[in-house]
C-alpha cells in the first residue's frame, strides 16, 4: 500500500477526496501566481505613498521574482525529504504573514524585504502543488487534475490586473497584499483538515553544498538578466553573469559526487526521455508566451496608441481562451498520449504568433489580431497540463518534488530571459526606443516576433518524435 493509500485510508467523506486536496493546492497555486501579476497596476499608487523612486519600486516587484527563480530547486528537494504537504504550509504560511507585512510596509526598504520574503512563501509551496497531484491522483486521472491546475495558474493572470485596479482605486494598494490573508488562512485551515500528509520512508540528510551552489549560480544568472538594463550592464553585471557558468560546473561536479547521499537533484530525473524533452518545452513555452505579451504590450501602446487598460483588454483573449480550455486538454491527456496534444498545441501557437507578427503594422485594426489571438489561445489552452502530465508520467513519487522544482525553474528563467532579450533588442536596434518613428519602432517588435516563434518550434522539435509515435500508436485503450 503506497503512503497516500495509508493516509486516505485514515479519513472519510470529503476529506478522503483527492479533488478536495487539489482545491487546496490549487489555492496555494492562485495565491503564488496572482502576486506576480496584481502588483504592476499598483506601481504608481505604492511609488507615491512611499515616497519612493521607480527604481525602488520595481525591485519590490522583482525581489518576488527572484526569489522564487532561486529557491524553487531547493524547495522541490526538501518536498521529497520533508514532505510536500509541510512544505507546502510553511510557504502558504510564510506568504500570508508576509503578505500582511507588505500591506503594513511604510517605506521602500520594508516593502522590497517582505516582498523578498513573500518570494520565499512562493518558492516553497509551488512545487509542492505539481509533486502532490502525482502522489494523489491516479494516472488515469492526472491529466484532468493537471488541467484544472494549470487553469488556475489562467485565471490568475486574468483576473489579477482587475482585481488589482478595483482594490487600488476603492481601497489602496495596501490592500492588493491584504487580500491574500483571509484567502491564505483558509488555505492553512484546509490543508490540515484534508491534505494527506504523504511521506516516504528515508534519511533526512540535506545537501547543504548543493543548495548553497545551486541558489549561487541561479542568482549570478537570474539577478543580471533582471537588472542588467536598469544599471547600464555594468561590468560587475557582466562579471555576475559570467559567473553563472563556473558556478553551474561547480554544482554539476558536487551533485555527481553526492548522487548515492541525496543529492539536491538527482540525475535520475533525467534517464526519463520524456523528463528531458519536457524541460527543454517548458523553457520554450515559458520564454515564447511571456516574449509575445511584452512584444504585443509595446506595439500596442506604442504603435497603435493604445492605453494601459486598451492594451490589457486587447491581450485578454488568449489567456481567457486557454483557462477555459485547459481543463478538457487535462481530460484529452487521460485518454490520448499527452506529447501528441502537447505538439498539436506548439503547432497552434506558433501559427498564431506568425499571423500576429505578419499584421503588425501601424494603423492596423485591433479587430484584425482577433482571429490569430484565438488561435494563440487554444494553443495555449493544449500546452499546461499536457506538459505537466508528460513530464511527471514516469516520476517516481519520492522524486516528484524536485522534478517540479527543476521543471518550475525553467518555467521562471524563460519569462527573465525573454524580456531581457526583447528590451535588448528594442534599445540597441531603434536608439530613441519610443520617441523613434512609430513605423521603425513597429518594424523592429514585429522582427521581435521572431524570437518567440523560435522559441515554440524548438519546443515542438523537443517533443515532435514522442508526438508522432502516440499518433501512429492511437487512443489509449487501457491505463497502465
Amino acid at each position: 500500500m503506497t503512503p497516500v493509500q495509508q493516509e486516505t485510508d485514515r479519513r472519510s467523506g470529503w476529506r478522503a477526496s483527492p479533488w478536495t486536496s487539489l482545491i487546496v493546492l490549487a489555492l496555494g497555486f492562485f495565491l503564488t501566481m496572482l502576486d506576480v501579476s496584481i502588483v504592476n497596476i499598483a506601481i504608481p499608487d505604492i511609488r507615491d505613498d512611499l515616497g519612493a523612486s521607480l527604481s525602488d519600486v520595481l525591485w519590490a516587484v522583482n525581489a518576488y521574482v527572484l526569489v522564487v527563480a532561486v529557491l524553487l530547486i531547493t524547495a522541490g528537494r526538501l518536498g521529497d525529504l520533508y514532505g510536500p504537504r509541510r512544505l507546502f504550509l510553511v510557504g502558504v504560511v510564510v506568504f500570508t504573514v508576509f503578505s500582511l507585512v507588505c500591506g503594513l510596509a511604510r517605506n521602500p526598504g520594508e516593502l522590497i524585504a517582505a516582498r523578498a520574503f513573500q518570494g520565499l512563501g512562493a518558492a516553497l509551496l509551488l512545487p509542492q502543488t505539481m509533486a502532490m497531484i502525482v502522489s494523489l491522483f491516479p494516472a488515469e486521472r492526472r491529466g484532468l487534475a493537471l488541467g484544472v491546475w494549470g487553469a488556475v495558474g489562467g485565471v490568475a493572470a486574468v483576473v489579477g490586473p482587475s482585481l488589482g485596479g478595483l482594490l487600488v482605486t476603492a481601497l489602496g494598494w495596501e490592500w492588493i497584499f491584504f487580500v491574500n490573508v483571509p484567502v491564505g488562512v483558509a488555505a492553512v485551515v484546509l490543508t490540515l483538515l484534508a491534505v494527506p500528509d504523504v511521506r516516504f520512508d528515508r534519511r533526512h540528510r540535506l545537501d547543504w553544498g548543493g543548495i548553497a551552489l545551486a541558489s549561487a549560480g541561479l542568482f549570478c544568472l537570474t539577478f543580471p538578466l533582471m537588472e542588467g538594463e536598469r544599471f547600464g550592464w555594468a561590468w560587475w553585471t557582466l562579471a555576475l553573469l559570467a559567473a553563472a557558468v563556473p558556478a553551474g560546473a561547480a554544482f554539476y561536479a558536487q551533485q555527481r559526487r553526492r548522487q548515492d547521499a541525496e543529492p539536491l537533484v538527482p540525475f535520475a530525473l533525467f534517464r526519463d526521455g520524456d523528463y528531458r524533452a519536457m524541460i527543454v518545452v517548458a523553457a520554450s513555452v515559458a520564454f515564447g508566451i511571456i516574449g509575445l505579451m511584452l512584444l504585443l504590450t509595446l506595439f500596442f501602446q506604442s504603435a497603435l496608441g493604445f492605453s494601459a487598460l486598451s492594451a490589457g483588454l486587447a491581450l485578454a483573449p488568449p489567456a481567457v481562451i486557454s483557462t477555459v480550455l485547459a481543463p478538457f486538454a487535462g481530460r484529452l491527456t487521460d485518454r490520448f498520449d499527452a506529447k501528441a496534444i502537447l505538439l498539436a498545441g506548439l503547432l497552434l501557437t506558433a501559427a498564431g504568433m506568425t499571423w500576429t507578427a505578419a499584421i503588425m503594422e501601424v494603423g492596423a485594426a485591433w479587430a484584425a489580431f482577433l482571429p490569430p489571438m484565438v488561435v494563440i489561445g487554444l494553443g495555449n489552452g493544449l500546452l499546461i497540463a499536457p506538459m505537466a502530465a508528460v513530464a511527471m508520467r514516469g516520476m517516481p513519487p519520492q522524486l516528484a518534488g524536485a522534478a517540479s522544482g527543476v521543471l518550475n525553474t525553467v518555467r521562471q528563467l524563460g519569462p527573465v530571459t525573454a524580456v531581457t532579450l526583447v528590451g535588448l533588442l528594442v534599445q540597441r536596434r531603434v536608439p530613441g526606443g519610443e520617441a523613434a518613428s512609430a513605423a521603425a519602432y513597429a518594424g523592429t517588435l514585429q522582427l521581435g516576433m521572431a524570437l518567440p516563434i523560435a522559441a515554440i518550434v524548438v519546443g515542438a522539435v523537443a517533443c515532435g518524435p514522442g508526438a508522432l509515435r502516440a499518433l501512429v500508436a492511437g487512443p489509449r485503450r487501457e491505463v497502465p
